[in-house]
């Protein structure tokens, strides 16, 4: 019996088999692909912290413990590859004498390096000029002194005097922050540049050189091996800082550790609990959407399905034999869905990244491939066996004789209760909670090993998406159950005298016709979200790339230097359109140090990008033109506006360095608004002044960096052509470069790999909630058309009655699809802006995406409507004879 009924279900419901088969295995697949990604995408976090950091441990040497114990004891410890002592001094400062002029400098550190330091953290330390061995200076401190090899230099050094060094080369630090770091400090109090005076000298001279000061120390700095840390970045956190704090107490206060790969670390695991966040906001609803879709599918031939359940129960089947038929119908579908599921996961991986892997190890994605089956096989039995047990259990043979919209008048029990109300009204709360100024949305207390994620903010996104589409479910029902005349008006173009008939086949039909809107609306509004935040990403991460590096290039002077504006001239090479001269001091505000930038406010958006959304109390333009209009107004951070109470038009005064007299004087600002964000400058709180002013109230003009435009195109070129003409006197950035470099790790891992995903399969739903459900729907109204034929309807009539309902489900989705995936795109892009910095002002719409996915659904409904048409045309006495 079993082989016979799986012989029929192939042959004689192949259609629905296929189009069950398809919603598991998209779902399947959508699983599969986005839990493979993400483990692979945490897996290159890990990778990529790991390999920021050139010294894993600096262990501090605590003042009387011997450093050759402390050495041994970090040597021995498990994990440790290399390990080498470096001698920290400070120093009163340098001088120099050179072309008749003595410079001198403030203080600084030197440096004892030991032999093969180099070679074992090849990253630490990039030559610039001379020798790679030797007397090193930092490449600020040469140009403080303007020092070059060969030149001698005098270090003072606390209790040792002063003593000579001849320089051998200039090098760059480009680890200089967690070089000079204050081990054992917290992060938030480190100090908030490294020193500007650096020199570093072979292990020998030190010693000798700092023979009789107080003020040397010794650092161990230790290569660990990484090979065993676990995948994931918040494993692979817990691990390292339970290496470091088992040394320090083997040490017995010995040694102090300072764990530059756990900080990194640090950073990382928050990046993939955002792509975790990410996973849960962007793949979930996919995956739902296509259980969802697979259910619709089977319930399309409820009626059938019940006519044959009743007509077996007629034939003397037990109970038993009928669940064991529906078992095996979604065993059928669950499995060859499934396998087809997981293929498609497997070729999307292998085009998307290379490996079906996705790049997670091999340990890793059969799990997911597994989970995603085991999914698959759950979707099927929901939507084919638990049905069937269900009708099993409650409804007669009689009843099966009915059709179901004739069985069941009442509202659907969520509309009775109004829940779509509440769902929304629920939204709404939790989003005006989790948009709050003191809101995060990821939590990691530093210094602490747990890191959550404050997943209730999840309520919000997924309470609207589930309220909206029972609205729009809701609406649709009452306009066809209520809204019959209008329907009637609207359908008679096409079905003539059959235009009543028409409206009451819709309304005789309306759960099924609300229910395919509703899919087609969620699938639309999936579709524009995950588009329309992927595309805001992507603007926001140019956003802060260009915030980053400024301007297409940006040459940055060494600090002390004195470049006056016209300099720009030099730098107006073939491909550029424009140099803008940006100054760059440092200012007191109470005890408070901060940057303070320079601007021509008539001329700097000619070179750098500024939006309303880096400013507050006006928009950029306005701004600009205050500083132009009254050259003492200021621009203020937020931060220090909350802190001394600003308010517009107050006095602000500046402490800032005379470059005449080289003292700090008093300089009388007015406050006239607020800038979050600025081309070059740091994320806390700094200033924005009129350049005019402020060369005259200090005396100097010197330009701190030129932002320089160049279309957009060539940037790297132009930036190795300026490398070569300024020599290693200025530093040059480009775009392209910064592009690579900054954000989170979340950014290196590409996101555009997982929204491909998302995209991709998200035109598929599409076009499977437009399609399918149509497609089968008409498919069982069969009969009803060979009645219609048999009384008399023609075909311009028949047609026209299956183009009307293509036409009412097509208009209707994708309107409320588009309603609902703005709105919701507006509360995603809100509530995860930790993935965006900074955050947008407006949203990205990708328009060419965006109409792929319309005409996909607009493409499956016309060829659901063809179908039912040519289906229509067929015999009227063969159609009611097959069925």
């Amino acid at each position: 019996m079993i082989t016979a009924w799986s012989k029929g279900l192939a042959r004689h419901r192949t259609g629905r088999l296929l189009a069950a088969l398809a919603g598991v295995a998209l779902s399947v697949a959508l699983i599969a692909a986005l839990g493979s990604f993400l483990t692979a995408s945490k897996a290159t976090m890990t990778r990529r912290a790991l390999r920021s950091v050139t010294v894993d441990w600096q262990v501090q040497v605590q003042p009387g413990a011997d450093p050759g114990t402390v050495l041994s004891l970090v040597r021995r410890s498990p994990g440790t590859r290399r390990a080498l002592p470096v001698g920290y001094a400070r120093t009163s400062g340098f001088s120099t004498r050179a072309h008749g002029s003595t410079q001198t400098t403030g203080p600084g550190i030197a440096l004892g390096l030991p032999d093969g330091y180099r070679h074992q953290f090849a990253d630490e330390i990039r030559t610039l000029a001379g020798s790679p061995t030797g007397v090193l200076l930092a490449q600020q401190t040469a140009s403080n002194l303007h020092a070059a090899p060969g030149d001698t230099v005098d270090v003072a050094l606390p209790g040792a005097g002063r003593r000579q060094v001849t320089v051998d080369g200039v090098v760059d630090l480009p680890q200089a922050d967690s070089l000079f770091q204050t081990v054992g400090l917290p992060g938030r109090s480190q100090p908030t540049a490294p020193p500007d005076n650096v020199v570093l000298l072979p292990a020998a001279q030190f010693a000798a050189l700092t023979h009789g000061t107080t003020a040397a120390t010794t650092q161990i700095h230790v290569a660990r091996d990484h090979s065993r840390l676990p995948p994931d970045p918040a494993a692979a956190f817990t691990s390292a800082t339970g290496a470091a704090h088992h040394l320090e107490a083997r040490s017995a206060g010995t040694a102090l550790v300072g764990d530059n790969v756990g900080a990194a670390l640090d950073s990382a695991r928050q990046d993939a609990l955002y792509a975790q966040v990410l996973f849960l906001f962007l793949g979930v609803p996919g995956a739902v959407l296509a259980a969802a879709l697979t259910a619709a599918v089977a319930s399309a031939g409820a009626d059938r399905r019940r006519q044959e359940q009743g007509l077996l129960r007629l034939r003397g089947l037990r109970p038993g034999q009928i669940i064991a038929l529906a078992a095996l119908e979604a065993a059928l579908i669950g499995l060859f869905g499934g396998l087809l599921g997981l293929a498609t996961a497997a070729v999307t991986g292998r085009l998307a990244f290379g490996a079906a892997s996705f790049g997670t190890g091999t340990a890793t994605w059969p799990a997911w491939y597994g989970i995603a089956f085991a999914a698959g096989a759950a979707v099927a039995a929901a939507a084919v066996l638990l049905p069937a047990v269900r009708d099993l259990r409650t409804v007669t043979v009689a009843d099966t004789r009915k059709e179901r919209g004739a069985r069941r008048t009442r509202s659907p029990w969520w509309a009775r209760y109004g829940l779509d109300v509440v769902l929304l009204t629920g939204s709404w709360l939790v989003f005006r909670a989790s948009s709050g100024h003191q809101y995060a949305l990821v939590l990691a207390p530093e210094g602490v090993p747990a890191i959550s994620v404050s997943y209730w903010a999840f309520l919000g996104p997924v309470l609207l998406w589930t309220g909206s589409g029972l609205l729009v479910w809701r609406l649709t029902l009452l306009a066809l159950l209520h809204g019959r005349p209008a329907l009637t008006r609207l359908a008679r173009p096409l079905t003539g005298n059959l235009a009543g008939t028409t409206a009451a086949t819709f309304a005789r039909r309306s759960r099924s016709l609300a229910r395919s809107v509703v899919l087609l609306a969620l699938a639309v509004s999936f579709a524009l979200s995950t588009a329309v935040f992927n595309a805001t990403y992507r603007q926001q991460a140019e956003v802060d790339a260009r915030l980053t590096n400024g301007a297409d290039v940006t040459v940055t002077e060494p600090p002390g230097a004195h470049v006056p504006p016209r300099a720009a001239t030099t730098l107006r090479i073939s491909g550029t359109r424009h140099v803008e001269p940006l100054q760059h001091r440092f200012a007191y505000v109470g005890a408070d140090l901060q940057d303070l930038y320079g601007v021509r406010p008539d001329t700097i958006t000619r070179a750098a990008s500024l939006q309303d959304a880096y400013f507050a109390g006006g928009t950029a333009d306005q701004l600009m033109r205050r500083l132009a209009r009254r050259p003492d107004n200021l621009l203020v951070s937020e931060e220090t506006v909350h802190d001394f109470q600003l308010q517009p038009g107050d006095t602000v005064n500046l402490r800032v360095q005379d470059a005449r007299t080289k003292t700090l004087r008093t300089v009388g600002f007015h406050y006239a608004g607020v800038v979050k964000e600025f081309p070059t400058a740091p994320k806390d709180s700094f200033f924005v002044a009129n350049a005019s002013y402020l060369a005259t109230a200090t005396g100097s003009d010197a330009v701190g960096a030129f932002l320089i435009d160049t279309g957009g195109s060539r940037q790297q070129r132009i930036a190795a052509r300026l490398r070569e003409l300024l020599g290693s006197g200025a530093t040059v950035t480009d775009l392209t470069r910064t592009r690579g470099s900054v954000g989170t790790s979340l950014t290196a891992v590409d996101l555009a790999g997982l929204t491909r995903i998302e995209l991709a399969f998200a035109v598929l739903l599409a076009a499977g909630a437009g399609g399918l459900v149509l497609a089968l729907g008409l498919a069982e109204r069969r009969r009803t058309f060979a009645i219609a034929t048999v009384l008399g309807a023609t075909k311009r009539q028949l047609r026209g009655m299956v183009l009307s309902e293509a036409l009412l489900l097509t208009a209707t989705g994708l309107a409320t699809g588009a309603l609902i995936g703005w709105t919701l795109s507006e509360m995603l892009v809100v509530v995860l802006t930790g993935v965006f910095d900074p955050p947008p002002a407006v949203l990205a719409v990708p328009g060419g995406y965006l109409a792929l996915t319309g005409l996909a659904a607009l493409a499956a409904v016309a060829a659901a409507a063809l179908n039912g048409i040519r289906g229509a045309r067929r015999p009227a006495v063969e159609e009611l004879r097959d069925l």
